[in-house]
């Protein structure tokens, strides 16, 4: 290669191209992703250094109470091993890769994408982002049908950093925030909130918080102190998926 063509690989001037191609991009947490990463050559040879594919989303980060937007790691999963790539050389790399059981699920404000990059040294590392839709698994479906079915609302879904007792390998956590229009709990709640903390493909724990409606001057008062507010922790497995909504129901009517 000559002087000039490294100086111009070197800020990224007829440098290698990067494309993505998923099998399918709707999957469950716990599924495999499969796909292709494609890598075209520039006018240069260049020496990649790695590649890797993240699995990423953003979260509300709150600081000095104020709430911001941030990028979130999931997941990272190396490819290759260093290689050089000829000019306009055309490469396929296929890959596998499992969900994360806690990833987030696509549902409100959130999205989830698949970002490959190459690392090229001294280079304008290319790169490509995939978005995904990220589907309940049948147990969680099983749980907000359940809870749908009670006459509640999904009323926003989001991710947020997640507070200290409740962090586990991710710094935040996905809220379903629901409200009951109709059926047992109107009148008697004002929202419900479900966390899930997946075990595995067929168990998850859930974190349910529990928000009564204020009645009367007491009731005014145990709002103002977060009285109101119960939180309740049960596992669920693929077993309860039949009895679920009779499951739920029975867990909520006691902090109802």
């Amino acid at each position: 290669m000559s002087f000039f063509n490294k100086v111009l690989a070197s800020v990224g001037i007829g440098s290698a191209k990067v494309d993505t191609k998923l099998e399918r991009d709707t999957v469950s947490p716990g599924e495999a992703l499969r796909g292709v990463v494609e890598i075209t050559g520039g006018n240069t040879e260049q020496k990649i250094d790695d590649i890797y594919l993240s699995l990423n989303t953003t979260y509300i980060k709150e600081s000095d109470d104020k709430k911001y937007t941030v990028s979130g790691l999931i997941d990272r999963f190396r490819l290759a091993e260093t290689f050089t790539l000829a000019a306009n050389e055309r490469k396929e790399i296929p890959f596998t890769f499992n969900l994360p059981s806690d990833t987030p699920l696509s549902f409100g404000k959130t999205k989830i994408w698949v970002a490959t990059g190459l690392d090229i040294k001294n280079a304008v590392d290319p790169t490509d982002q995939d978005f995904i839709r990220v589907i309940p698994n049948p147990l969680m479906d099983s749980v907000l049908n359940a809870v749908s079915s009670m006459g509640f609302r999904l009323r926003e879904a989001e991710c947020e950093q997640a507070p200290h007792r409740l962090r586990r390998r991710l710094p935040f956590i996905q809220e379903f925030e629901f409200v009951p229009v109709s059926g047992p709990f109107r009148g008697r709640l004002d929202e419900l909130e479900v966390v899930f903390f997946p075990q595995s493909s067929g168990e998850t724990e859930i974190l349910i918080q529990v928000d009564r409606r204020a009645r009367g001057l007491g009731g005014f008062l145990a709002e103002a102190l977060e009285m109101d507010e119960s939180y309740v922790r049960f596992t669920v497995t693929n077993g309860d998926i039949p009895y679920m909504q009779q499951k739920l129901q029975s867990v909520i009517a006691k902090y109802a």
